[in-house]
């Protein structure tokens, strides 16, 4: 009766997370002698490793006069509880290598459960081996957790194999294979999946319902989730409490591009949770609604019920980053300094990203000297902050600090080096930490971190030799290595190189326009008129259309858009005057001329200059101007675009900064430009 007793509460610890009672219990089992009961101590391993304190697990364990498979497998359990799914699998080495326990379908479902998590596929395969040897693979739960372990390391026909040998499937077994083909990105499939699955009579549950949503949500498959949402109501399904449902179907307008549908969902769901909260924030942001998303934000903080999370954080600080508004970044800041989930390094991360991304270096530094325990993505994000700032010599010099401090740089950190150096015109440093990079077997090379090498010799005229490393590389080069080359070719006048390239990127990305401008331009600028006309008339006939230019500024915590030739503005006509003014300005001090050179080639030549005039950017730096910028003590303004900045907007911006004595920052799709008395920081290598 006592022993039974102990075991009642132990396991009501375990279910509550009673960690301080849990511990008053174990003292009174050593004390009444039943310290060495198997049982019990099996039940103490569980309470411990559900109360997150899997070392005293462990020491339980390790304690143990005898053990048996539970004991085994609640230690498993544990470790994978706790985060840690090597620990778990190492122990699921031990006892199949040195003990004599045979493992049972809940040890194995364990193991592969980890190998899942942790990625391991070969560990995987053996433990799914293991299975077959005893005859476990086909009992339910092991063959589910078989199926999840091929789902995550993207065997997924491997997984159907399993799906379809199971002889008597359960629910689980539906919602593991559907989840599975979501997460590789096999949407199709999963909706497939999902018919046969109610054709066969089996009644789907929460998790059934939020996975085949997300997939119409990947696909846009409107109707498909809009008659999931009718049959959720028609026969009487919980949605309002099932957090998962809810979050994915708000979700799923949203991805379909029907944001009032969406937030008439949310208003209706009576409990909301930070899923539901967070997917319909980040919408509102992804769709350029930033005044609703910050509304929605300030009422998700008055929400005593809910509380924000560090992935809600870290999305939106990532928006405010991507359109480089500091103010409401710097707002945010501010808020996360005042919450625990700041704290995470996630969290910190992305607000150094902000800073960086927004031009504000000075706070990005002070941030990253601040942080207590930076992990790799810190390291990395102040690389490449460095890199797009032109200050190549301090990325390379963080780099190896990074390494210095013993952490080891992975793919994304030698991609952000190798971007500095491209930016910078480093090649001797590019090319030394290119040359460990290739000896480093921990890191997979890929074909982005060639690209980029490709780049610094292409940059500096070496362009035969970018080639030679292009051929051989041990991947196939994709498109956007060739376009890198073929950049070069122009930008150094390599005509016959630059012919060849642009014959490979023509048969390999037929319908980019990006590809035919440059062609033109190659044969433009080396004088083969008949060639650039030819090549624009198959533009004409394929009817390909150019990403339009977008720039944009804040103005008093606003942000206010401009394309090309754009006249929506109110204040267009005095943006043209202030833009007119300052030109003349520049041509009586500075003696400024446009750069025809620039201007579109299919527009008369007396309208070239015209054309250039209207520019996105420039039209973005004339609101500035007209909304205080000329005057004086007028701190630093700061302008982005999507695209690279042109070569006569980079001259106009260096010229009126020079007669204005303003600093202009202009981020464009490659880079920081910081236009300082007639010059600017990339040195005019950009």
């Amino acid at each position: 009766m006592e022993r039974q007793r102990f075991a009642n509460l132990l396991r009501d610890c375990s279910k509550n997370a009673l960690l301080g009672r849990g511990l008053r219990l174990h003292g009174a089992l050593l004390r009444t002698g039943l310290g060495r009961d198997l049982m019990l101590n099996n039940d103490l391993i569980d309470m411990y490793s559900k109360c997150g304190r899997v070392h005293l697990s462990r020491r339980v364990f390790d304690g143990m006069p005898e053990r048996n498979v539970v004991s085994w497998t609640a230690l498993m359990t544990g470790y994978l509880q706790n985060g840690d799914p090597l620990a778990s699998l190492s122990c699921f080495s031990r006892m199949v290598g040195s003990s004599c326990q045979r493992p049972n379908e809940f040890t194995l479902s364990t193991a592969l459960k980890a190998a899942g998590t942790f990625g391991v596929l070969a560990t995987g395969v053996q433990v799914h081996g293991i299975s077959v040897k005893l005859g476990l693979d086909l009992v339910c739960v092991v063959g589910n957790c078989a199926i999840d372990m091929y789902s995550k390391c993207w065997r997924i026909s491997e997984a159907e194999c399993v799906f379809r040998s199971i002889p008597f499937r359960n629910l689980i077994s539906w919602n593991v294979m559907i989840a599975g083909y979501v997460l590789v990105e096999n949407e199709q499939k999963a909706l497939a999946l999902f018919r046969e699955m109610r054709e066969g009579g089996e009644i789907p549950d929460e998790y059934t319902f939020a996975s085949t949503l997300k997939a119409c949500s990947y696909l846009g498959a409107f109707l498909e989730g809009a008659q999931i949402h009718a049959f959720l109501i028609a026969n009487g399904f919980p949605i309002s409490s099932w957090a998962a449902v809810a979050g994915a179907l708000v979700d799923f307008y949203i991805k379909c591009g029907y944001l009032s549908e969406a937030r008439r969902l949310f208003d209706w769901i009576e409990e909301k949770n930070i899923i539901s909260w967070s997917v319909l924030i980040l919408g509102y942001a992804q769709a350029e609604n930033l005044s609703d998303a910050m509304d929605l934000f300030r009422l998700l903080r008055e929400e005593i019920n809910v509380e924000v999370d560090g992935f809600v954080l870290s999305s939106l600080i990532g928006v405010f980053a991507d359109f480089a508004l500091a103010e409401q970044g710097k707002q945010m800041h501010a808020y996360t300094v005042k919450v625990p989930c700041g704290l995470d390094i996630s969290v910190v991360n992305s607000v150094l990203d902000m800073y960086l991304k927004c031009g504000l270096l000075d706070e990005a530094k002070k941030l990253f000297d601040e942080i207590p325990s930076r992990n790799v993505v810190s390291w990395t994000v102040m690389i490449t902050g460095y890199g797009k700032h032109g200050l190549g010599k301090e990325a390379v010099d963080l780099f190896n600090r990074m390494r210095f401090e013993s952490i080891e740089p992975d793919g994304v950190s030698y991609l952000a080096v190798f971007t500095a150096c491209s930016h910078s015109g480093l090649i001797e440093e590019s090319q030394e930490i290119f040359s460990r990079f290739r000896s480093d077997r921990r890191v997979k090379p890929h074909v982005e971190h060639f690209a980029c090498m490709v780049d610094v010799l292409g940059r500096s005229g070496r362009v035969q030799e970018a080639k030679n490393l292009i051929d051989s590389m041990p991947m196939r080069p994709n498109v956007g290595i060739w376009q890198t080359l073929l950049s070069a070719c122009k930008v150094h006048g390599h005509l016959e190189l630059g012919r060849e390239v642009g014959e490979i990127l023509l048969r390999m990305d037929a319908f980019n326009p990006v590809n035919y401008v440059m062609m033109s331009n190659i044969y433009l600028d080396a004088g083969y008129f008949k060639e650039s006309e030819h090549v624009r008339e198959l533009v004409k006939r394929k009817r390909l259309k150019k990403v339009g230019g977008c720039s944009w500024v804040e103005i008093d915590k606003k942000m206010n858009l401009f394309y090309s030739s754009d006249d929506s503005h109110p204040l267009t006509d005095r943006i043209h005057e202030v833009l007119d003014e300052m030109e003349r300005r520049m041509k009586e001090e500075i003696g400024y001329v446009h750069r025809v050179g620039f201007a579109l080639h299919d527009v008369e030549e007396e309208s070239k200059g015209e054309s250039l005039r209207v520019h996105s950017e420039k039209l973005a730096i004339g609101l500035a101007l007209v909304s205080g910028g000329l005057e004086q003590g007028r701190g630093v303004i700061r302008v982005f675009k999507n695209l690279r900045v042109c070569g006569d907007c980079h001259e106009f911006i260096k010229g009126l900064s020079r007669i204005l004595k303003v600093v202009f920052v202009v981020r464009d799709a490659n880079r920081f430009h910081k236009f300082q008395d007639g010059l600017c920081s990339c040195r005019d290598y950009w």
